[in-house]
């Protein structure tokens, strides 16, 4: 006897063809003074650098969310 288990899909993860390579995904983030990431998604590149307060020491970083991969 075998029994099937059905989960919801992640509302937070887009759907991905067979032809993407997760190493392409790529985020703009705002790494704060203390090392943190800021809990917020930026549309562009260009949202978080204007988000960004460079003068406490933000830096805008662009980083993979899926995994830490090598290119």
């Amino acid at each position: 006897m075998s029994t099937t288990t059905h989960t919801a899909p992640d509302r937070d993860v887009p759907d991905l063809d067979a032809d993407d390579d997760v190493r392409d995904q790529i985020e703009a983030g705002v790494l704060f003074a203390n090392g943190r990431l800021a809990g917020r998604r930026f549309a562009s590149l260009a949202e978080a650098q204007a988000w960004a307060h460079p003068e406490l020491g933000d830096q805008v970083v662009e980083f993979n969310p899926v995994c830490d991969c090598s290119v």
